[in-house]
């Protein structure tokens, strides 16, 4: 039986009002949800609730509907992935004397997705702990790559306009939305003296870089109160400058500590080297975040003390932002544990729920929207900021393999265009170890232009 509480339904009129620009009222009463808006007459009424979308669970079929064939206009021009059921009713949106009638659960889908409700208790994982896109119901049905939520939003939204044509609803305008995780800031200038010989021979050996042999101590040498120039993985200034080239702002997230020595990064946030690249990036009016180190993600005390590292750095700097956010090293998650380290730190957004072996929609959607706990019900301050691609997942042999390619250039750009097609928000992350190449940073200035 379908039962929504009045936290769900305070969330969900959250998401609506923010997404439609209006002030909505959601009632659930007789196995119904309605929609209606105080003072208008009529109502938009989800009269086929589905159990599955209030359950931890992906173990149901997916139906398609094509939205043209009655008279609707999609998003997208191919048939709607519809959740949770074998078979669509037709009509499924059907007019009612001052009423439309709508017979697929919307809000139940924008429910289920939104809150990850299909990530919790799951125990389907990869090496790193993280639930995989393969294991995703949008991957076992073919939509990881389209925004569901949004594409369902706008055809709501014309429901809307039939129902009340004298309103006029939000306008969304797409935008790039672009991060660098600051894992390795430096090829040479934080390694040991092994380490250091150990990245030599693997230059000249994987590169046939012999001019390494000069450059590794050089740039270790040098980078005192600054990183080298000479440091291949420098490229920052570079990653600024091509932002700067087309309006917009990079968000670079630093690694506040070290919880798993193999796997977090060699360089301490208090070094003079990393502060003036900090200062740097704020002066230029990039942006400054997190990145918390590889256990964090089960344990929110370190999100929150890292958080804390972050900002002590920053006030001593003279950094100063209105908004703080980031993203968890390796795409790491647990739903909704992870969650509560952002929330508890006071961060305000973070920019993680993106699958790491496969680019797409994890969310479903490409829009920012506030996070909510489906195990304690809970409305949290937080924000989501869905990503959308990254870099390694297309490019590296251990994901797609594309490598800059124009078949990556594709990838992207056809996510880019999809984002673009609901007046979304391409999130798009980006190593600066993945701009040292010209080939590499050709790709990059193509994808974002």
């Amino acid at each position: 039986m379908c039962r929504y509480s009045q936290n769900i339904l305070a969330w969900l009129k959250d998401v609506l009002d923010e997404r439609f620009g209006l002030s909505c009222q959601l009632f659930y009463e007789d196995h119904r949800l309605t929609f209606c808006l105080p003072g208008q007459p009529g109502t938009i009424v989800f009269d086929v609730l589905q159990s599955s979308f209030l359950l931890p669970t992906s173990e149901f079929p997916c139906a398609l509907w094509n939205a043209r064939s009655e008279c609707w206009v999609p998003a997208i021009e191919s048939p709607l992935p519809a959740p949770a059921v074998a078979k669509l009713p037709s009509p499924l949106i059907e007019k009612q004397d001052d009423n439309y009638l709508v017979h697929y659960d919307i809000i139940g889908l924008i429910y289920w997705m939104l809150s990850r409700l299909e990530e919790v208790d799951n125990d389907d994982v990869d090496s790193h702990g993280r639930f995989p896109a393969t294991a995703s119901h949008a991957f076992k049905h073919d939509y990881l790559e389209r925004p569901i939520i949004d594409e369902w939003l706008h055809i709501l939204g014309q429901v809307i306009q039939r129902r009340w044509p004298h309103l006029t609803l939000k306008k969304h305008q797409f935008r790039i939305c672009l991060s660098h995780d600051v894992d390795i800031p430096s090829r040479y200038a934080y390694r040991t003296a092994i380490e250091l010989s150990r990245g030599i021979l693997r230059d000249i050996l994987d590169r046939h870089d012999l001019l390494s042999i000069f450059r590794a101590p050089w740039v270790k040498i040098t980078s005192g109160s600054m990183i080298s120039r000479f440091d291949p993985y420098n490229v920052f200034d570079w990653i600024m400058d091509v932002s700067e080239a087309h309006g917009l702002i990079s968000a670079f997230y630093f690694m506040c500590g070290c919880s798993d020595s193999k796997r977090d990064s060699d360089y301490e946030i208090t070094t003079s080297s990393i502060r003036s690249l900090m200062r740097n990036i704020h002066s230029r009016g990039h942006e400054i975040g997190l990145h918390p180190s590889y256990a964090a993600y089960t344990q929110p005390e370190l999100i929150v003390q890292e958080a804390n590292r972050l900002w002590s750095v920053c006030d001593g700097e003279g950094i100063h932002q209105s908004n703080w956010g980031g993203r968890m090293h390796y795409l790491r998650w647990r739903h909704p544990i992870t969650l509560y380290g952002w929330e508890t730190a006071g961060m305000n957004y973070d920019s993680s729920l993106g699958y790491a072996d496969r680019p797409g929609f994890r969310c479903g959607t490409c829009f920012e929207y506030p996070a909510f706990d489906p195990v304690e019900q809970k409305i949290l301050s937080l924000r989501i900021r869905p990503l959308i691609a990254m870099d390694c997942t297309v490019m590296a042999d251990r994901y797609l393999g594309l490598g800059a390619t124009s078949e990556a250039l594709d990838r992207f750009l056809t996510l880019k265009d999809v984002c673009q097609s609901v007046g979304g928000v391409f999130t798009l992350l980006w190593h600066n170890t993945s701009l040292v190449f010209n080939c590499d940073r050709d790709l990059y200035k193509e994808v974002i232009s």
